[in-house]
């Protein structure tokens, strides 16, 4: 038997010099999400490959004659899934399966394009959902949808995976090693699911539940070494730089001490960074190991800067408690990127400014902004269906997509435009050069060359917004 998996890209990989400079236009780093479950079929059936339009395009003649082709995306990767999937039930004779955070919160939409869609996560329903393919069987099974006469037919979702002591083979993936070269791609590890918020606006709770999994601290550290020997061998890269991709690494306390406990005890000298909730920046001994560990910077997700905007989608933070854990990590001798949303009901015109301004007062040294986003399936999208703009699902990935109540979609649009270029100006990217160490210099030049890659999509996105 032959299996092959494709992860879709929202702009397919080409070959262009901007993949020097520019992440996430046409190259960013392959789902680990994926690759765990390539990893878990090539234990079972040796024929077993990866293709990720994120770093490479895909061998059309090797995909089209496997058994089963699996597809995994996001939303904003949802209308490029779908094409694919669409291509290879017109040309092939493989069952085509869709899975991941999209398909598997919308199987009604994603069983009109697949012959099955697997629900929640896979680890544990992939085998026999291979198995039941090759007998001809129907599966019996929960974590499986299909389409029957046009009405959907769900098994139901699956328990939620325990043993997730699963090392990803990066070897799977077609071209991986031969672009790690590229500093706009870096390792990544993922060491738990899960988490115990509720935010209105989060996909993953809803995918991955509300119990915190983890893995062993021994097979992180693991990951860890296998992740950096993968792109560090006969490659040169400058700058070193592991982002742990947990959710919220940091809601299962102990495990998270023995995990760091683990990366000290094991020699490692790396530099990681890490997601992370505020709290953590009242937690001077988490703090402390952070730093012993390796860890130059925290990747926390603000989202808001107003206290009416966090209770508004229930989350418990104030922009006091914020600002004072952000000023502790600093006193670790730890940076803090922030994660934004713009475009909350109770934000005006303005909040792009304003924004800008809490970056640069409190020495946020990176942002991630993105327009207020709803993936289907979260109470922000059924709260406020009908105030979408469309369901074009490639727009999804920071763009203005709804009605505001305080702006018009275009004026918040124009907000975002205002919010980056004001944080990354040519000013801002002189200072740096001038006051920051080595690794910001690096990091702050490419994310400004980044943030012009996202205005510029930014203001093409301007005409079709209504004023």
């Amino acid at each position: 038997m032959k299996i092959r998996f494709v992860e879709p890209g929202n702009r397919p990989y080409k070959k262009t010099i901007l993949n020097y400079f520019v992440y996430d236009r046409y190259i960013r780093t392959p789902s680990v999400g994926l690759n765990t479950l390539a990893t878990i079929v090539k234990k079972e059936i040796p024929d077993t490959y990866m293709y990720s339009e994120a770093i490479s395009k895909i061998d059309m003649k090797d995909v089209s004659d496997a058994d089963i082709i699996f597809l995994g995306f996001f939303t904003f990767a949802a209308i490029r899934g779908y094409e694919l999937a669409d291509y290879f039930r017109r040309n092939t004779k493989a069952t085509v399966v869709l899975g991941g955070l999209h398909p598997s919160m919308n199987a009604v939409e994603a069983a009109e394009h697949a012959d099955y869609v697997m629900l929640g996560e896979g680890d544990e329903t992939i085998l026999p959902l291979i198995r039941a393919i090759a007998e001809h069987k129907r599966p019996d099974f929960k974590g499986i949808a299909w389409s029957e006469n046009g009405e959907l037919v769900s098994m139901g979702m699956p328990e939620p995976p325990i043993n997730l002591d699963i090392i990803p083979d990066r070897k799977l993936i077609h071209n991986y090693k031969k672009m790690v070269g590229h500093l706009t791609i870096w390792p990544q590890v993922h060491a738990s699911r899960g988490c115990p918020h509720n935010c209105d606006y989060c996909a993953l709770v809803k995918h991955f539940g509300h119990r915190v999994r983890t893995r062993t601290p021994k097979n992180v550290v693991d990951d860890i070494k296998y992740s950096i020997d993968f792109f560090h061998k006969n490659r040169f890269r400058p700058v070193k730089d592991l982002w742990i991709t947990d959710d919220n690494f940091f809601a299962d306390r102990k495990w998270a001490i023995d995990v760091l406990n683990a990366i000290i005890d094991s020699g490692i000298k790396y530099r990681f960074n890490i997601q992370a909730r505020y709290e953590v920046g009242f937690d001077d001994e988490m703090l402390e190991l952070l730093k012993r560990a390796g860890f130059f910077e925290l990747d926390m997700g603000i989202e808001f800067i107003d206290d009416e905007s966090f209770a508004t989608y229930h989350k418990k933070s104030t922009v006091e408690d914020i600002e004072a854990s952000i000023k502790n990590i600093q006193k670790h001798g730890m940076s803090v990127r922030g994660l934004f949303i713009l475009g909350s009901d109770n934000q005006k015109k303005g909040c792009g400014k304003a924004l800008a301004d809490f970056v640069i007062k409190n020495h946020i040294q990176g942002t991630l902004i993105q327009c207020m986003y709803f993936v289907p399936g979260t109470p922000a999208y059924e709260n406020n269906k009908d105030r979408l703009l469309h369901e074009s699902w490639d727009k999804y990935n920071g763009n203005t997509v709804h009605r505001p109540k305080n702006m018009s979609p275009y004026e918040l649009q124009l907000e975002h435009i205002e919010a980056s270029k004001r944080i990354y100006s040519v000013k801002r990217l002189l200072k740096a050069w001038i006051s920051e160490d080595m690794v910001h210099k690096v990091l702050f030049t490419g994310e400004f060359f980044w943030h012009w890659s996202i205005r510029s999509d930014l203001k093409k996105e301007l005409k079709n917004l209504p004023r």
